[in-house]
């Protein structure tokens, strides 16, 4: 399967890596599959910026073996973290004390997506058990809108490193940030409380205000409506688009920041359970 060409070691490692992990858990919820048809080989193909490529950062583990056949599975599950999963959310650091959410208050929702190959995958992201329903209808419903989506690992397979993660354009969610990373975790952050989604990040950059630049890269912040002209710009976030409306139906904000940040989707600021009506 064909990914675009930044950060293609890293979300090699990464996600072989998440393999073994994620199979040890068991499955606490299972929602109805998408009701649109298993996706088939499509015309969107990988399209990196015409700037400089982003770096690719190394993995932070070993690979380890890839997935099976269910990986084309269209079912979304929600489950609690599994002991694995929880002692590499420790050890890199993506969650330690003081954070505003600890292991009981943290699900794996675990979601089909159209990759940039046009195929079915299938990917984690770790979130508030308070908003994992939420989070689970509206990959399934991007999921059956076709939208592309470039990886979905959860950021602990980065060493919670956000700056890898976006290099590697991979779509995150919890993040309980360290200190002298964007946005570094107080108990006001929607990250630090798994109520923020970050998507397909290089495609949809944000204003990093300690250098007042485009991170991770430049092209798709200052080209937004030329790039939504082209296959990878299917997967740039535009009011009124797929993943704009699926996400603000369900009573999610786009963008709720003092600065642009057109990968950022989240519950309120200062971070709160998911609000409806």
């Amino acid at each position: 399967m064909t990914q675009p060409r930044w950060g293609t070691r890293v979300l090699a490692g990464a996600l072989l890596a998440y393999a073994l992990t994620a199979c040890s858990a068991t499955q606490q919820v299972t929602a109805a599959p998408p009701t649109a048809n298993a996706p088939t080989a499509s015309s969107l193909t990988p399209s990196p910026s015409p700037s400089a490529e982003p770096p690719s950062p190394s993995p932070t583990s070993t690979p380890d073996p890839s997935p099976s056949a269910a990986a084309t599975s269209t079912a979304t599950v929600i489950r609690r973290l599994p002991d694995a999963q929880w002692k590499r959310i420790l050890a890199t650091g993506t969650w330690r004390t003081g954070c505003p959410v600890d292991r009981a208050g943290l699900r794996d929702v675990d979601v089909p997506y159209v990759g940039f190959d046009g195929a079915t995958h299938r990917g984690t992201l770790v979130v508030n058990a308070d908003v994992s329903a939420s989070v689970a209808g509206v990959f399934a419903r991007l999921y059956r809108d076709r939208y592309p989506v470039h990886s979905i690992i959860p950021v602990e397979q980065f060493g919670g490193d956000d700056n890898a993660s976006m290099a590697a354009d991979n779509t995150s969610a919890f993040n309980c940030r360290r200190s002298g990373q964007a946005n570094a975790p107080s108990a006001a952050s929607p990250h630090a409380n798994g109520r923020a989604v970050d998507l397909n990040p290089y495609e949809n950059p944000w204003v990093d205000p300690r250098c007042a630049c485009f991170q991770p890269d430049a092209y798709f912040g200052s080209h937004r409506v030329v790039a939504a002209t082209t296959p990878a710009g299917r997967a740039v976030i535009v009011k009124g688009g797929s993943a704009w409306r699926e996400f603000t139906s369900a009573g999610w904000t786009w963008q709720d920041n003092s600065t642009a940040d057109y990968q950022h989707f989240d519950t309120g600021y200062p971070s709160r359970p998911l609000r409806r009506g």
